[in-house]
């Protein structure tokens, strides 16, 4: 199983809510709606929480897409769809200097 971890931040001035609200609903159904996402085979945003003792996290969101192959993962973000409907939409709600991208093998040690 193939894993892409992205971390970045809202873009500057975007509120949190008004940032969580925008990737919610309007940028992850632009996503879905294209055929080539059918290769994800699980997705999911987290976004961090102030705990006593904590520093100010690094990233306002941290997404996770899991794939079957690294082809699988190229097939979607190399696809015309991906880089020309829905990778300009980042520019509305993410601080493109703040990606932060790494591709992993994931290993399960404990479910």
């Amino acid at each position: 199983m193939i894993k892409v971890i992205i971390g970045f931040n809202r873009k500057p001035g975007m509120g949190i809510q008004e940032f969580r609200d925008y990737r919610r609903n309007i940028h992850a159904p632009m996503l879905f709606a294209i055929p080539e996402a059918k290769k994800i085979r699980r997705f999911v945003v987290s976004y961090p929480i102030e705990t006593q003792g904590s520093e100010k996290p690094g990233f306002d969101a941290v997404v996770e897409a899991w794939f079957d192959t690294v082809e699988d993962m190229d097939g979607l973000f190399l696809s015309e769809n991906f880089v020309t409907k829905v990778d300009p939409d980042h520019d509305n709600f993410i601080d493109m200097s703040s990606i932060v991208r790494l591709v992993c093998e994931e290993i399960v040690v404990v479910e």
